[in-house]
């Protein structure tokens, strides 16, 4: 009995500081993430909130940003929990991996009033393409040499500045082109998927800034294990965004 007791206290005092830890959840404006009568919801929101409350970690507070801005709390501060976040090989090291959400695939746009002449990589670097500041599409397209990036703070400038002419094309996945296609008022059959981003494509992740306690993000990353292994994280995400 006394064993049990014993037992019983250790564990309440090392889960007692992680439990007192407030977490940041930090995020963009996405179809999977987004604003709704003053709360971050969407798919990829109820995942995160679903895998901390799992993990115990309920002091937590979910904000959206431009993603620049999450991408910065997320490289300086403690305790912030940024997503959805591709993993590459640059950004291994930055960050504390605790579980991939989604797969994504991106792809060029253009609006089909404006035809180009793109018949591979190389040929779209004459065509100006809107990018976000510090997101993967942007650091991909930097590192292949392309150099008429135009950058804003969010993808929804992007896109206007495509339908005013102000860029020939906009990465984008399907599921972000109809969503702001929605938001503009825009009728979707008149964009043009031009190319795949074959290279770009990757997993959409939730990751821990390194100053986070390895503690915290092992106890995230068991959390997640555990809701993809009953398949509730895909169940929740297969939902329309």
């Amino acid at each position: 009995m006394k064993k049990w007791l014993f037992g019983m206290w250790l564990a309440c005092a090392l889960l007692s500081p992680l439990a007192a830890q407030t977490i940041l959840a930090v995020t963009e404006h996405t179809p999977y993430t987004y604003v709704m009568d003053g709360k971050v919801v969407g798919t990829a929101t109820e995942v995160v909130e679903l895998t901390l409350q799992r993990a115990g970690l309920k002091d937590y507070r979910v904000n959206l940003y431009p993603w620049a801005r999450a991408y910065d709390m997320a490289q300086t501060k403690p305790n912030v929990l940024i997503y959805l976040i591709a993993r590459t090989k640059a950004r291994e090291q930055q960050f504390q991996w605790a579980g991939e959400i989604m797969k994504i695939q991106y792809h060029l746009y253009r609006l089909k009033q404006r035809p180009l002449a793109i018949t591979d990589l190389e040929s779209a670097k004459r065509f100006t393409i809107g990018v976000m500041r510090d997101d993967v599409r942007q650091q991909y397209l930097q590192a292949k040499g392309f150099g008429r990036l135009v950058i804003s703070a969010q993808s929804s400038d992007n896109f206007k500045k495509l339908l005013s002419g102000q860029v020939d094309l906009v990465p984008l996945t399907t599921d972000d082109a109809s969503s702001l296609c929605k938001e503009t008022g825009f009728d979707c059959a008149g964009l043009e998927r031009v190319m795949t981003l074959d290279e770009a494509s990757t997993g959409l992740y939730m990751a821990y800034s390194r100053a986070t306690p390895d503690a915290v993000v092992q106890r995230t990353r068991r959390a997640f294990e555990q809701l993809k292994a009953e398949g509730q994280v895909k169940r929740i995400m297969e939902r329309a965004p």
